[in-house]
């Protein structure tokens, strides 16, 4: 049974958020149950197909068997330790991790917001206590705590939670002639994302990057790539650095990094890694037993089934599918992609086209008020692809009509 717009959780489940839980989010009346792949069910019997499954988390799909396997057995052994012992399951994960980015060393914590706040304390730890500014770009996101929340160059974010924690400069997102501007000598870093997700699946222009690195070469700056949402797969390399062909003092991850579990990592360089010296960062939960197998059988996953290409393949169905849109609808601006990381670009309000999409069983989201954004798994299949597609074709045809 598909959804109709009809379709709403059950009276009871609504009223347990309306007493118990803090109204924070935006939340569809709709109370998901069950996922497997691709596919996710309500408690109506409702069935979807989920283009942004795990808000950009589950690139595996949902419930990939071989995570599922891994926690179920972890579970049953060992659930967490501190970070005072050892376990042998994280010590692999950050050598996998190396082993598949520039080698170096790993810090793990729990999303891609404390991965960020380990990275900014680290680019502040490794330079002059006298230098401590870093420069982020407007449209980045990198997170909802404090520091991470300072980073992020949207003014939208930060209404009502001033003052802001200091020592962030932003310039325009492929402006190097402001990054140089912005320069001076208390300047410890540059933080960017080399996709902008939430941003509304934004490309770094083309040389930028590469200016990034060549400016903090020149001035002994960290230069620190954002990959949480662009990373661990999605761009059908390992990490969006590798595509770019630019690569970091520090990458940060978290969203699919576990297969849809929680979890976060920050990366950097055998020379860099010591700053972050005992006593400086923590995360109670970071690299735990749970995460570690879950990111292991991740890893294992993409590359016993092919799915770095498979998600190159998936990028260029959906191009040949949606891009000629530009040309066919007046309101479609602009189709981008890397990978299974894929915008559209409307003239118009995308929220209409989400609650429709919805109705018609398929999940999608907007981000920035116009920009269609999916995030689909890197396993979705040539079938799941196109039906999803004509959806969402159907949809912005009717904008039209």
């Amino acid at each position: 049974m598909s959804a109709t717009a009809e379709s709403t959780m059950s009276p009871a489940t609504a009223d347990l958020y309306k007493d118990y839980v803090v109204p924070n989010y935006g939340r569809y009346p709709v109370c998901l149950v069950r996922g497997e792949g691709s596919w996710v069910w309500d408690d109506r019997g409702n069935k979807y197909l989920d283009y942004f499954p795990g808000w950009g988390c589950n690139l595996l799909g949902h419930c990939p068997p071989a995570v599922v396997e891994a926690v179920q057995q972890q579970v049953a052994t060992l659930i967490h330790v501190p970070n005072s012992w050892h376990t042998e399951a994280q010590g692999l994960w950050a050598k996998m991790l190396s082993e598949r980015s520039f080698g170096g060393k790993a810090f793990f914590c729990n999303s891609g917001t404390e991965a960020n706040e380990a990275a900014i304390k680290l680019v502040r730890l490794h330079t002059p206590e006298d230098r401590y500014k870093i420069i982020t770009f407007t449209g980045g996101f990198h997170g909802r705590t404090l520091g991470a929340t300072s980073a992020t160059a949207q003014p939208k974010y930060h209404q009502g939670l001033g003052p802001l924690v200091p020592g962030f400069s932003y310039a325009p997102f492929g402006d190097l002639d402001a990054v140089r501007e912005l320069i001076d000598d208390e300047t410890a870093g540059i933080m960017v994302e080399p996709i902008q997700g939430e941003g509304g699946v934004r490309l770094a222009p083309e040389g930028f990057l590469q200016g990034l690195r060549e400016i903090a070469d020149e001035h002994g700056l960290l230069l620190v790539f954002d990959e949480v949402q662009a990373g661990c797969g999605r761009t059908g390399d390992w990490f969006a650095y590798q595509t770019m062909g630019v690569t970091p003092d520090v990458i940060t991850l978290a969203k699919s990094l576990c297969g849809g579990v929680a979890g976060g990592a920050m990366l950097t360089t055998a020379e860099i890694a010591p700053s972050l010296r005992p006593g400086m960062h923590a995360a109670t939960f970071g690299g735990n037993p749970l995460a570690a197998r879950a990111g292991i059988a991740t890893i294992e996953t993409i590359e016993r089934e092919g799915l770095l290409e498979r998600a190159k393949q998936i990028g260029k169905r959906f191009e040949q599918r949606l891009a000629p849109l530009v040309d066919e609808l007046p309101h479609v601006k602009e189709f981008r992609h890397c990978g299974v990381m894929i915008g559209i670009e409307l003239l118009v309000e995308g929220a209409p086209v989400v609650a429709e999409c919805m109705k018609r069983g398929l999940l999608i989201n907007c981000t920035q008020g116009t920009v269609i954004r999916l995030l689909p798994a890197m396993n979705l299949s040539d079938a799941e692809c196109d039906e999803g597609c004509e959806i969402l074709i159907e949809v912005l045809r009717n904008l039209a009509s």
